[in-house]
């Protein structure tokens, strides 16, 4: 494959920002769960929290944390995949905003078939493909440099398309006219993301100072259903999984793994001015 460039995949000093910034980041809260199974994952969680690992002996709670806060992401990871829809070994799925891959991982061992993965983080590119190679699998699984508004794949070529936890870096309008030109007819869009709630009205505080933190631009929920209708998107599911994701950030808040933002969370979810949406949608 023929080298790509900063210049070619990123379209704005604001794309620019945030490739830094993920290029950048360290954060043990996704390095440190990696660790305990060897997928790593960029998102939350979601499940009831078993409390008992705050018990017991002080010098094992941090590991015991770890692995329970681990388990929460997975079980989200897994959550996502069960709305994909029916996967054959012989398709194609597209990991949208992929991170350092865990999600795309999963998804090629659970259904066997191909899975490609896109990021404009150059970093999180290198530590995916790093990856899926120890793991035997980089003939299944690739890790591009790519900008997942203007891709480059061919029209029609995946079955199945998802965002998880990445869509509040872009415009929505864009992401979702690229995914209907990438999905086949009958193909499944899927996202989990956290949204402002339209009846609260303008963002909360709390909301802002998320959006402050990750350099990101959370969207109303209207503007999902709107844009998703506006590119041939038609919802199959819509959950509510903010009351599921809550015990996941009590926990971390007790964690070792703090970063400052689980307070702004825990307030715009209770307050009812955030919410974490899972849904899921055919190409028309």
């Amino acid at each position: 494959m023929a080298s790509t460039t900063g210049s070619q995949v990123l379209s704005s000093l604001y794309q620019h920002s945030v490739a830094d910034y993920w290029n950048a980041e360290r954060n043990p809260v996704n390095l440190r769960l990696g660790e305990v199974d060897g997928i790593y994952h960029h998102h939350y969680g979601i499940g009831v929290v078993d409390w008992t690992v705050l018990d017991g002996p002080a010098e094992t709670r941090e590991e015991r944390t770890i692995a329970e806060l681990h388990r929460l992401e997975t079980a989200q990871a897994e959550l996502l995949m069960n709305h994909l829809g029916p996967v054959h070994p012989s398709d194609r799925l597209l990991d949208a905003g992929c991170g350092r891959g865990g999600s795309s991982l999963m998804a090629n061992q659970r259904f066997g078939c191909r899975v490609d993965g896109v990021s404009i983080s150059e970093s999180q590119v290198e530590f995916a493909t790093e990856q899926a190679a120890r793991r035997g699998v980089d003939d299944k699984v690739g890790f591009h440099f790519k900008n997942m508004l203007d891709t480059g794949f061919e029209t029609g070529a995946f079955q199945a398309i998802w965002n998880n936890e990445s869509t509040m870096y872009v415009e929505l309008g864009l992401l979702f006219a690229e995914h209907s030109r990438l999905l086949r007819r009958g193909g499944r869009y899927v996202t989990i993301t956290g949204c402002y709630n339209d009846a609260y009205g303008l963002p909360s505080r709390a909301v802002s100072e998320i959006n402050a933190h990750y350099i990101c631009d959370i969207h109303p929920r209207s503007t999902y259903f709107k844009e998703m209708a506006a590119n041939r998107l038609v919802p199959a599911s819509v959950i509510d999984l903010t009351p599921a994701t809550i015990p996941y950030w009590e926990l971390r808040a007790k964690s070792s793994l703090t970063t400052g933002i689980e307070a702004a969370f825990l307030d715009a979810y209770k307050g009812g001015s955030f919410q974490y949406l899972l849904i899921a949608a055919d190409r028309v």
